[in-house]
C-alpha cells in the first residue's frame, strides 16, 4: 500500500508541474529598430500625398523649438501597409493610419518589438481621420520622444565617464559618456564638453538660491538675467571681453517639467556670444530642489556651425534626464 501511495503522490505531482507548464508562454519580442527620432509613418501612398499627410506633418515633421534653423521633431518615412511586416514592423516608433469604418485613436506598447509605441489613427472619412490625429498627436509625439529618449540614454550609458565633478560640488550623479571631459570646476559651477565634428556639445551646472524667481511675470526675464550672468563670469568667447549671453533677437521658450523626480522649468532658445558672430542652441532645466534650498540649475548647449543640431539636442536632453540626487545633507 505505501508503494502505491508514493505511486499517486508522483503522479499528482506530474500533473501539476505539467499544468505549469501549460500555461500562456512570454512572447518573445526582437529589439526594436531604427534611428533615434526616426518616425515609420504606415499608411496608403495617396492618403499620404493628399490631406491627411499634410495633417500628420504638420505635427510630427513640426519644427523643433529652440533651434537656429527649422528641424522637424521626427524624420518620417512613409510606407503602405502592405510593407509593414517582417523587419520593418520592429520601428522603434509607428504611426498606423488607416481608412476604416472604425473610427479610433490609440496608443499601444510592445506589438511587434521591443522597446516601442505604435500609434493607430482610423476612421471612414477625412473628417474622421483629421480629428482623430488632432486628438491623440500630442500624447503619441510625447510616447515617441519618450521611448527615443530611452533608447538614446541606453545607447551612451555604455561607456559612461568616471568624473565626479557633479557629485562633488552639487550631490548629483549623471549618467555621461566617457567622451565628455572636465573643462571646468569652479565653487558653484561645473563644464564638461565634447568635441563634434565642426564644434562643441556642453553640459555645466550651477545653483541659485530658492528665492531667485519671485514672479510669474518677470520668470523669463529671470532666466535671462541669471543665463548672461553667469555666461559673463564663466563661458568666455573666443576673444577677451566676450561671452556666452542669451539672444537678445527672441526670448526663450520656457515648459513647465520634471526631471529627477522633482518639479521644474526646461527653457529652450538661442545662445550668443556678446560681441563676436558665435550662436547655437541651449536647453536648459531649473530644478526646485527644496531639500536642499535651492534651485538647481542644468544646462546643455551645442556649437556647431551649418550643421544640423536636433540629435545633438536631443542627447543633451537625454543626459540631463538623467539625473539622480545624493540622499542626505
Amino acid at each position: 500500500m505505501k508503494k502505491t501511495g508514493t505511486l499517486w503522490i508522483a503522479i499528482i505531482a506530474m500533473a501539476i508541474v505539467s499544468c505549469k507548464d501549460s500555461g500562456p508562454k512570454k512572447r518573445f519580442l526582437p529589439p526594436s529598430t531604427g534611428g533615434i527620432n526616426s518616425l515609420m509613418v504606415v499608411m496608403d501612398t495617396e492618403l499620404w500625398k493628399g490631406g491627411i499627410g499634410d495633417k500628420i506633418r504638420e505635427h510630427f515633421a513640426a519644427p523643433v523649438l529652440g533651434l537656429p534653423q527649422g528641424e522637424p521633431k521626427f524624420s518620417i518615412t512613409q510606407i503602405p501597409p502592405q510593407v509593414f511586416k517582417g523587419a520593418t514592423a520592429y520601428s522603434r516608433s509607428v504611426l498606423y493610419v488607416e481608412q476604416d469604418s472604425t473610427s479610433l485613436a490609440h496608443i499601444k506598447t510592445n506589438v511587434y518589438a521591443k522597446p516601442q509605441k505604435v500609434a493607430v489613427v482610423k476612421g471612414e472619412t477625412y473628417n474622421d481621420l483629421a480629428g482623430n490625429l488632432d486628438s491623440i498627436a500630442g500624447m503619441a509625439i510625447a510616447a515617441f520622444k519618450k521611448v527615443e529618449i530611452g533608447e538614446a540614454q541606453k545607447r551612451f550609458t555604455r561607456s559612461l565617464t568616471k568624473e565626479t565633478a557633479f557629485k562633488d560640488e552639487f550631490g548629483i550623479n549623471l549618467k555621461i559618456p566617457s567622451l565628455y571631459k572636465l573643462g571646468k570646476h569652479e565653487k558653484n559651477f561645473v563644464w564638461m564638453d565634447i568635441q563634434i565634428p565642426k564644434g562643441t556639445m556642453n553640459i555645466l551646472a550651477y545653483e541659485m538660491p530658492w528665492d531667485s524667481f519671485s514672479t510669474d511675470s518677470t520668470f523669463v526675464k529671470d532666466i535671462i538675467k541669471m543665463r548672461d550672468s553667469i555666461g559673463k563670469k564663466y563661458v568666455p568667447g573666443p576673444y577677451d571681453g566676450t561671452y556666452m549671453i542669451t539672444e537678445k533677437a527672441f526670448a526663450p521658450y520656457v515648459f513647465p517639467a520634471q526631471i529627477g523626480g522633482k518639479k521644474a522649468a526646461e527653457a529652450r532658445g538661442i545662445w550668443e556670444i556678446q560681441g563676436y558672430p558665435m550662436a547655437g542652441p541651449f536647453i536648459t532645466y531649473i530644478i526646485n530642489d527644496k531639500e536642499h534650498d535651492r534651485k538647481l540649475v542644468l544646462e546643455g548647449f551645442t556649437f556647431a556651425p551649418s550643421e544640423e543640431k536636433r540629435d545633438y539636442m536631443f542627447e543633451l536632453e537625454a543626459i540631463l534626464k538623467t539625473i539622480t540626487f545624493e540622499e542626505g545633507p
